[in-house]
């Protein structure tokens, strides 16, 4: 016994981290057998127990808020004014049939596709649904709702004080954590490089292994570990900008005391400062912000002296003379030769990185800045929902997220028609069977309806079996008892206990088996009718599985792999049309920049952003699925890091040309003129801007199978010539100096380089997995 009780006591640790799913289970088997008790052996109203055992369940057993004690408990508190009235609705809905459908349809579809706002609602779904699911099912009238809303409340009044007293859970963010272990780290590895510290390979081993972490934590959280407050999104924007800053470190190389790129190494060190005490106050957020404000200000600093500083290290852009203004030279120019092209190149190569280094720390530094600021409100104000300077609002943020799903392609989408129409038709089959427990038809629909039909077959076999085995349980338990109910008020809190930590720690079939034993025993407490109540939930759990597997594959079979391909797609569709907006918006005049390239760019940017989010919805519930996966997911992981990049260098060429003015440098600085792009050199970026987005273009149309998959572009050494030779004549004054444009000019090169050096890394995997029938483009 000793021996399996340790085993028991391995697997339990192992798979409930924190033993949160059995605080859970503690709190419910407690409260849950004391409300029925109050309701039904001193109060006497069966119904009211029944309302407040479930309520217990839903209140407690189905849900877990994270975050601060304070957050937790309004979250709560918002899920029992909603819950109850939603059990007002579901009492007044049930009077019909049809309309008790059609309530049914339209709630379940709202519940659900609220969850793409935020995780707080999408982790609240079930008990949201359950509490319409249960009064909608038992048919009542308006005279009934003061005894089931009085059951449900002293569920929820309850539930509230067993969440601030009974075993707690620790106020702990997972995300926040890692995110605050990968901002330190990747700090120690800029200081290391720069530093020469003999520790450095330790030191880049555990930026590594801090990155993976975070990505890990926020890739295996069931849904996307951030809600509608302010601080949450601004943290889990930092999961990719985290990310994106490792890539530009692997590329750079550290740079010595004696290089001419001195400015690079100080905006270096500036961003390490940056990302030191953002993990501070990310770590602390009701610290003082002033450390920040100062690191992110030297930053800026650093990065206007890179970019003033930048064409000192250009090799002259000799020529026979600078332009005339009009986009061609006055005099011939020689055609520069491929050394000149090298040099003029990879001078900037440095700075580039350091540029790019700079652009993503300091939006990294921005957000936890957002986030701390967030927090540091008043009760007052997060009560009447005001954000702090500089953040957008709370229902700005619900609709740019909701729209974003707003897709015929959205997994979300599917995921939530789905479930509506799943729940709708078992509580139109339910009452037109007259089955005697309605609800468990419409809870067993509920709890085996998956993203694809695969995932709901294999279930509903599940749940069947689960059932059947509680009944048996429960059958062979009631044959001694008979009609005594008092063994069976013992009994209660230990099947609770069980029936909440089952599906964790074992398997969703012994869920259902414990849960089936604890509703015979609930209802023989309530009406002893022994173990016939065990066969009729068998029935009704056979025909809402049923339901459940008939919407499985008359909807979206295929689930969640079918459309991870065609959201990658898409994301990279969107992302190329970004990238090309914000180079179109570069290339023109800086007095003369008409409004409308602007306003496309921005438009491209929100558009890219919500094909990113439903990839990442996809890609997340795909891998929430269960079955083999056809493709592996470290892949899937090289795709989507294909296109955080793809965005993040369009966002970054955008930040380049908006700054572009006579003040670009910083107020007081030495600043060269900042000239505008002339025709030939903006005839020379834009080309090999529609090269790399073209190709980008063409990749997306092969993951959904529409084209071959593109061969990687060649160095266009053509192009990098004509760059050159642009920059020569139109960018320079009469020493051979290069302008700030021309230093912007390079850059964005750079990043279109870079994009282009990347696609390999993105072939590869399409190829070497089948992946979008891995077929090849010919040369």
């Amino acid at each position: 016994m000793p021996a399996l009780l340790q085993r028991l006591r391995q697997r339990l640790t192992a798979r409930d981290h924190g033993l949160l799913v059995l605080r859970r289970a503690g709190r419910t088997a407690i409260v849950m057998p004391g409300t029925f008790a109050l309701c039904d052996q001193v109060i006497g109203n069966p119904e009211m127990a029944l309302f407040a055992a479930f309520g217990s369940f839903a209140m407690l057993m189905l849900v877990g808020f994270g975050g601060p004690m304070r957050q937790r408990m309004q979250a709560q508190a918002s899920l029992a004014v909603v819950s109850s009235l939603f059990v007002c609705l579901g009492t007044l809905a049930s009077q019909a049939a049809w309309l008790a459908c059609l309530a049914m349809a339209v709630l379940g579809f709202g519940v659900l596709l609220a969850g793409a706002v935020s995780s707080v609602l999408a982790g609240a779904s079930t008990s949201l649904l359950l509490s319409f699911i249960l009064p909608v099912s038992l048919p009542g009238t308006a005279s009934d709702v003061p005894d089931r809303l009085a059951g449900w409340g002293l569920a929820a009044v309850v539930g509230l004080i067993a969440i601030r007293l009974l075993w707690p859970e620790p106020a702990a963010d997972p995300l926040r954590g890692k995110a605050v272990a990968a901002c330190r780290a990747l700090a120690a590895r800029l200081l290391s490089e720069d530093e020469a510290s003999p520790d450095h390979e330790q030191i880049v081993c555990d930026a590594h292994r801090a990155l993976d972490e975070l990505q890990r934590q926020f890739l295996t959280t069931p849904y996307r570990p951030t809600g509608l407050s302010a601080s949450d999104r601004a943290v889990v924007r930092l999961v990719d900008e985290l990310n994106w800053a490792r890539r530009v470190i692997v590329h750079s190389l550290p740079i010595p005391d004696d290089s001419p790129n001195l400015a690079a190494r100080r905006a270096r060190i500036a961003a390490a400062n940056v990302l030191g005490h953002g993990a501070d106050l990310l770590a602390a957020p009701r610290t003082s912000p002033d450390a920040l404000h100062t690191a992110s200000a030297e930053l800026r600093t650093a990065l206007f002296a890179l970019e003033r500083d930048a064409a000192d290290v250009l090799p002259p852009l000799s020529g026979r003379g600078p332009g005339n203004g009009t986009g061609a030279s006055t005099v011939s120019v020689d055609e520069p030769d491929d050394r000149q092209v090298t040099e003029v190149i990879d001078a900037l190569e440095p700075s580039f990185r350091a540029h790019e280094l700079a652009f993503v720390v300091g939006a990294i530094g921005d957000n936890i800045d957002a986030a701390a600021r967030a927090e540091r409100r008043t009760w007052v104000q997060r009560l009447l929902g005001r954000q702090a300077t500089g953040l957008p609002g709370t229902l700005s943020a619900a609709q740019e997220r909701v729209s974003a799903h707003v897709d015929p392609h959205s997994v979300w989408l599917h995921n939530s028609v789905r479930g509506a129409v799943g729940l709708a038709l078992a509580v139109l089959v339910a009452n037109l069977t007259d089955v005697q427990h309605a609800f468990w038809v419409v809870v067993g629909a509920l709890s085996v309806l998956r993203s694809n039909a695969l995932s709901t077959g294999q279930n509903a076999l599940r749940a069947v079996l689960g059932t059947l085995a509680g009944f048996a349980i429960g059958a062979l338990l009631l044959l001694p008892i008979g009609g005594d109910t008092t063994p069976l008020w013992f009994l209660l809190p230990v099947t609770i206990l069980v029936a909440g930590v089952a599906p964790a720690v074992i398997s969703f079939a012994a869920g259902q088996a414990a849960f089936t034993l604890e509703l015979v025993i609930l209802f023989n407490i309530l009406q002893p009718t022994g173990w016939r109540v065990g066969l009729v939930r068998i029935e009704d759990v056979a025909i809402g599985c049923g339901v459940s597997l008939v919407v499985g594959l008359l909807f979206w079979p295929r689930g969640a792999g079918a459309a991870l391909n065609t959201a990658l797609s898409q994301a990279y569709t969107a992302s190329s049309r970004y990238l090309a907006a914000a180079v179109e918006f570069g290339m023109r005049r800086p007095g003369s920049r008409p409004a409308s390239t602007a306003v496309e760019a921005k438009r491209q940017a929100v558009r890219a952003a919500s094909a990113a989010r439903r990839m990442d919805d996809a890609f997340r519930q795909y891998l929430t699925e269960r079955g083999a996966k056809t493709t592996p997911l470290a892949e899937f992981a090289m795709l989507i890091g294909g296109v955080i990049g793809l965005r993040l260098a369009a966002d970054t060429v955008l930040d380049l040309w908006e700054r572009d003015g006579d003040q670009a440098f910083g107020e007081g600085s030495a600043a060269r003129p900042t000239q505008p792009p002339h025709a030939q050199l903006r005839h020379t970026l834009l080309r090999r801007t529609w090269q790399v987005t073209d190709w980008y273009d063409d990749f997306a149309r092969s993951l959904d199978g529409r084209r071959p998959v593109p061969r990687s572009l060649d160095q266009d050494a053509d192009a990098d010539r004509a760059l050159v030779r642009a920059l020569r004549e139109d960018l320079r004054d009469k020493h051979g100096i290069a302008s700030a444009t021309a230093v912007r000019a390079i850059w964005t090169g750079d990043h279109l380089s870079a994009l282009r050096r990347n696609q390999p890394t993105l072939v590869q995997p399409v190829l070497t997995t089948g992946l979008a029938h891995g077929e090849r483009a010919p040369d």
